[in-house]
């Protein structure tokens, strides 16, 4: 991935390591089994950590799922180091994340696949260039994410298992993400995200030294002790029952959040629209305390605003599930795997425009079974889509991946085409090519009908026979000329409550 302001890194693979699984020169999948090295790691605005995990892929029929994932070492939470300001202190960052890999007995050379996510103030540009060339060495094997609140919201919903608990049949569950600088709540019912939101409210908005003073007050820990009438600045003591009112003055508007409130600026999404939860879950950093796994401070509201949001969630009688991670509920990883399609169903415009690589999948909720196929429906799931992966800047190129269903009826492709044209209108208006990858035997007729029939002038590309998902990466190499097929790779995200 390289959105504007995010990570750029060198698009050939690194030499060292073992890639060899996703070599374009092999025709065929060969192994029933892949056992890869894979890492996570996740930086955000206040902790940073690693996952070193080994995963076990079998061949299941035209590709490779996971069968098992083991966890090798954790690494310790690092409080992000800063050089000021908003610059993380990337060489610090950068000692970190090499004791961890000496901890876990591993080199860099020895990671087959990785995922590096990136989330807050570690976005920003300089932040992430300097964060992206600490893994420019292996850039052919990470997938780079810089998630928005929205994509963030997403992952936590994953990683701390709520989205599995609400596919167990114990109804809708309510992930609250309670993190440094922002709390995310993600409604989940069948598997699914039902509504989100993100609201101004962290424990580290204040920050606090060894004797109580205040350290660091963040605009928003500014505006949370205007509301209370505290007049308290940088140097100041901030005493245990001051510390408490201004935790449960958050911990109340974090479950006006969770409650469908509308509180304006304070909010960093749309208020979030469905029903009240079954249970709740928790994760980020704030969680260790809520769930008894943490009982140290780090100088900041962490252990006042768990108590408080634990007894308001209490009093609402909803029950506090255990949740798969905490302050960890993020990626562990990514699988690897690699396909090969028939080169007599693709569509390739310019013929030289491959190899494309680490290509976000965006999945739009498409109901292609009806006779017609509605153009306006398609544009706005490929819009919506785009919008909970945080793509809707259109600063990078995305694969639509889309499950078809019927016959290939010019009136049915022409619905279907100029929906997806209109619903990635802000990725093509910015010359972005349009990737499609299909499901069905129709990538050759859907690219054709694009540029013929609908006169799209954007470079395109149009493959099928691959079954996408959201936080699948696909790296599309160039066509093989002994068979006219061109070789897939497909990394997707791994999450510890999946």
């Amino acid at each position: 991935m390289n959105p504007a302001g995010a990570i750029s890194m060198t698009d050939e693979a690194s030499e060292g390591g073992r890639i060899f699984f996703s070599s374009a020169s092999r025709s065929l999948i060969e192994e029933d089994e892949i056992e890869l090295t894979s890492v996570g790691v996740d930086i955000g605005s206040s902790t940073s950590h690693l996952l070193f995990s080994t995963i076990l892929l079998e061949r299941m029929d035209t590709r490779y799922v996971v069968a098992e994932r083991r966890i090798l070492h954790q690494s310790d939470i690092l409080l992000t180091p800063y050089r000021g300001g908003e610059d993380i202190d990337a060489e610090a960052l950068g000692a970190f994340i090499d004791r961890q890999y000496e901890a876990a007995g591993l080199r860099p050379d020895d990671i087959d696949t990785g995922a590096l996510i990136l989330t807050g103030v570690a976005v920003r540009r300089a932040n992430a260039r300097a964060i992206g060339d600490l893994f420019s060495a292996q850039a052919g094997k990470f997938v780079a994410v810089s998630a928005g609140d929205g994509l963030e919201t997403l992952m936590a919903a994953h990683g701390s298992g709520a989205l599995a608990l609400s596919v167990a049949g114990g109804g809708s569950v309510m992930n609250i993400d309670i993190g440094g600088g922002t709390t995310k709540i993600a409604l989940c019912t069948d598997g699914e995200v039902a509504s989100l939101t993100a609201v101004e409210a962290g424990a580290r908005l204040l920050a606090f030294n060894g004797d109580g003073r205040i350290e660091r007050i963040e605009p928003f820990g500014r505006r949370y002790l205007d509301e209370l009438g505290l007049t308290l600045t940088v140097g100041d003591i901030c005493e245990p029952a001051t510390r408490r009112k201004i935790a449960e003055r958050m911990a109340a508007r974090i479950m006006e959040a969770a409650g469908g409130g509308d509180l304006a600026d304070w909010l960093r999404l749309p208020p979030l629209n469905a029903a009240a939860p079954a249970s709740v879950t928790f994760s980020g950093g704030v969680s260790e305390y809520i769930y008894g796994r943490e009982a140290d401070g780090f100088d900041d509201l962490g252990p006042d605003l768990a108590g408080a949001v634990r007894t308001l969630v209490e009093s609402e009688g909803l029950a506090i599930v255990p949740a798969e991670q905490g302050i960890r509920a993020t990626v562990v990883g990514a699988s690897q795997y690699t396909v090969q399609v028939s080169g007599s169903t693709i569509f390739l415009d310019p013929p030289d425009i491959l190899p494309v690589r680490n290509i976000p999948a965006i999945a739009p909720d498409l109901d292609l079974s009806g006779d017609e196929i509605d153009e306006a429906g398609v544009a706005a799931a490929v819009r919506a889509a785009l919008t909970r992966m945080d793509m809707a800047h259109g600063d990078e190129a995305v694969a639509v991946t889309i499950p078809w269903q019927g016959s290939a009826m010019f009136h049915r492709l022409r619905g279907l085409a100029r929906g997806v044209i209109a619903g990635l209108r802000p990725v093509l208006d910015k010359g972005h090519p349009l990737i499609l990858v299909v499901d069905g035997d129709i990538g050759g007729l859907l690219g054709m009908h694009c540029r013929q029939e609908e006169g799209l002038a954007n470079p395109l590309i149009s493959i099928d026979g691959i079954a996408l998902g959201e936080f699948d990466f696909v790296d599309i190499g160039e066509v093989l000329r002994a068979t006219g097929a061109v070789p897939v790779v497909i990394k997707s995200l791994l999450f510890p409550g999946e």
